[in-house]
């Protein structure tokens, strides 16, 4: 027989301030506030303001798991810079440096273990191949990839695991290498279906989504393209063609792309991916490119990029389906 609480739901309890971990449909009251309150869920995304950086650039790579831990790293603030800093879902701290300063790198992992490879420095003018593996205190040295190239795709759940795709390789133009880290070394695997640097990328090395950028000479696109582990399959495209955005999501399946540069200017259109298609959500607060990225599609971070000029600012995604408390009030 179902009890009461089954049927009615659970009883109103009075707390002096809002229970840690109250269930969806619990209804109290907070005898502080004086308010009646609901735990629900949100049914919409939506950025809100977080804590600046410490030092504003664009051209960075970041690293982490949601909105509340996440590593940025490298950039053009200008010149380009070594500088690492640790967000704690507050604000963020600066932590031991680069060993190279650069700027259009890639980096993948998390906060306490992720890895920066290839990307740009001048003076000298030169495109790098060096690869950097963070533990959570430091940046080691480590072998390098084998195609020096800016502005790639990359995803990855640590730092040793994870893949790398497309770029710019300079004097020559937009490519499809794809290569995968495996803790020790980069191997050449199948490529992308398009050339193109500008793309981004979410997800691990098994299971990534590939979507944006822009080929040589052509404009920028919507391309989209998903890696199974073996070999890359092209799906639906992005609704706005762009290059150089935001990107954050668990596999293949479920993405977030934000911000981004199009023919025209830079814009703070949010798309969330499926599985099977991109949907338009709402729009970062600041429009921006090459900015660092971090987390999943329901919950992501973006910071920093060029606005322009380069800036500091920081937005958190909360997806659809998140936990919201809502209080009540009568008409």
């Amino acid at each position: 027989m179902a009890e009461y609480k089954g049927i009615h739901g659970t009883k109103i309890q009075n707390y002096t301030s809002d229970p840690a971990n109250p269930i969806i449909g619990q209804v109290w009251y907070n005898e502080t506030s004086q308010t009646m309150k609901v735990q629900s869920v949100t049914t919409a995304g939506a950025w809100a303001t977080g804590g600046s950086l410490n030092t504003a650039r664009g051209d960075l790579a970041g690293a982490g798991v949601d909105n509340t831990s996440a590593l940025a790293f490298g950039g053009e603030v200008p010149p380009q810079t070594d500088a690492t800093e640790s967000y704690d879902g507050t604000s963020w701290t600066e932590v031991n440096n680069l060993n190279t300063a650069r700027r259009l790198l890639g980096g993948a992992g998390t906060q306490t273990s992720a890895l920066a490879f290839g990307g740009f420095s001048s003076p000298p003018n030169a495109v790098r191949n060096e690869t950097e593996s963070w533990n959570g205190t430091a940046w080691t040295a480590v072998n390098n990839i084998n195609t020096a190239r800016t502005s790639m795709g990359r995803a990855g759940a640590d730092n040793t695991s994870v893949l790398a795709f497309g770029g710019n390789i300079p004097g020559v133009g937009a490519t499809v290498n794809t290569e995968t880290w495996n803790g020790t070394s980069w191997t050449e695997v199948n490529n992308l279906n398009t050339a193109r640097s500008g793309i981004r990328g979410s997800g691990t090395q098994t299971s990534t989504l590939g979507f944006g950028g822009k080929p040589t000479p052509s404009p920028v696109i919507a391309a989209t393209e998903s890696w199974n582990g073996t070999s890359w399959t092209e799906v639906n495209d992005l609704n706005t063609a762009r290059q150089q955005m935001g990107a954050a999501g668990a596999d293949n399946t479920s993405s977030l792309a934000f911000g981004g540069l199009t023919a025209i200017a830079q814009v703070a259109n949010t798309e969330e991916w499926n599985g099977t298609s991109w949907t338009e959500q709402n729009d970062l607060n600041t429009a921006r490119n090459e900015l660092g990225a971090a987390g999943i599609a329901t919950s992501a971070l973006g910071f920093g990029g060029d606005a322009p000029p380069q800036t500091a600012a920081t937005e958190e995604w909360t997806g659809a389906g998140a936990p919201l408390t809502k209080t009540i009030t009568s008409s």
